[in-house]
């Protein structure tokens, strides 16, 4: 199999090859200019006010989002622009899309989805371009990052399964960088929070493949309330 055969398993699901793997790394790397680096995903503030202090809480506090707030919405939106762009339906990505604006109840998480999207979509307009792409996106959209990485996944032929892990991973290493700088916790510490997160990933995953989009929704109200405060924290590393 050369690097950039693709290969249809009995299931009919796509299975990853070198070339694959290969935009996977770079496109989820912290060297892809999205700027990733300068969101803390309110943990900035819950590092002040004493709710993660060390690198338990930080597991804690990251496994919640995967299980029952933003990092499984935005798999869950995920998995459906992923499909929506496989099945060439423009009319449900565009749903998706504005499904993903309205999901993300304060100004600094929408800024933070938005800008890392748009960011995402010229790097791969200009480094990694597919002709199918922007046919399939409305005019002047807001692109959360979830949904553009999903639909640039689903456009190059790239599993849904790895893609979305991979986006999981790319989530949880991202507040995990974040908590190392503000905690502050050392690098070692740092790769024992993603060890442990593991299971929690493949579960989120799982969750987001199988629940309909129908059913999103979150339940971590402490995050809502730590990025609102954030917007008008004193001093601040982070843009949320």
């Amino acid at each position: 199999m050369t690097r950039r055969m693709r290969m249809i398993i009995p299931t009919g699901m796509i299975m990853t090859t070198n070339s694959s793997l290969y935009r996977l790394l770079a496109w989820l790397s912290p060297s892809f200019p999205v700027g990733a680096f300068s969101y803390s995903h309110g943990l900035e503030y819950a590092v002040e006010a004493g709710l993660v202090t060390c690198r338990d809480d930080l597991v804690r506090w990251i496994s919640t989002l995967l299980h029952y707030g933003s990092g499984l919405n935005d798999a869950m939106l995920f998995v459906a622009a992923w499909r929506a762009m496989a099945a060439r339906d423009k009319a449900a990505l565009g749903e998706i899309i504005e499904l993903s604006a309205a999901m993300r109840p304060t100004s600094e998480m929408a800024l933070e989805t938005q800008a890392q999207g748009a960011a995402f979509a010229r790097a791969i307009r200009g480094a990694w371009p597919h002709s199918d792409i922007d046919g399939m996106l409305p005019p002047g959209a807001a692109l959360s990052y979830p949904v553009i990485v999903a639909i640039c996944a689903a456009a190059h032929g790239i599993g849904l399964r790895d893609a979305l892990e991979a986006y999981l991973h790319a989530f949880a290493a991202n507040l995990i960088s974040a908590g190392v700088r503000l905690i502050p916790l050392g690098q070692t510490g740092g790769q024992n929070a993603l060890r442990l997160l593991e299971t929690d990933v493949t579960a989120t995953a799982d969750m987001a493949e199988n629940l309909p989009l129908s059913e999103i929704g979150g339940a971590t109200l402490m995050l809502d309330y730590c990025s609102a405060q954030h917007e008008t924290q004193y001093t601040r590393l982070f843009r949320s």
